[in-house]
């Protein structure tokens, strides 16, 4: 399943994101082996990256272990566009920012920095979506308040 001939793609942002489309701030170091065998960033390793941003944040922000809450989030969709290379062994400066906050959802995207570019060398959109930890099923649940005082600070007005 794909495109048909001739379809269009969706609208796609023009401009590759500065470091001043960003709120929050976390820098991580690189390691030998996020670099795949071309010597740039192993694709895989940007998703774990964004998780990374938005878990670390949330733990922070909210002094708690978000894994056992009664209501925790679950990525729902993730996506990635990539601008320049990123590698070992220089450390990966990542900004966030929060699109959207809903009832039950959050939209983060992540921007990653390596040197003094002020140009975003890759960015991540990340979607969380909140569900009940406590049932097997996990039918989608509103977002505890402490995770929501968590991100909308990070609202971009």
């Amino acid at each position: 399943m794909g495109l048909e001939t001739g379809a269009e793609l969706p609208p796609h942002p023009a401009e590759r994101p500065t470091r001043d489309d960003y709120v929050a701030w976390r820098t991580v170091t690189t390691r030998w082996r996020d670099d795949d065998a071309y010597g740039h960033l192993n694709n895989a390793t940007y998703y774990e990256l964004f998780d990374t941003a938005v878990n670390a944040h949330l733990y922070e922000a909210t002094g708690q272990d978000i894994r056992g809450m009664p209501q925790i989030g679950v990525v729902a969709e993730t996506s990635c566009r990539y601008f320049r290379e990123l590698g070992f062994p220089a450390p990966i400066e990542m900004g966030m920012v929060v699109d959207k906050v809903g009832t039950s959802s959050v939209v983060y995207r992540i921007g990653l920095f390596q040197g003094d570019s002020p140009q975003a060398a890759a960015e991540g959109r990340f979607v969380h979506v909140y569900v009940d930890n406590t049932d097997p099923a996990r039918p989608t649940t509103p977002m505890p308040d402490v995770i929501r005082a968590a991100v909308t600070p990070l609202l971009r007005t």
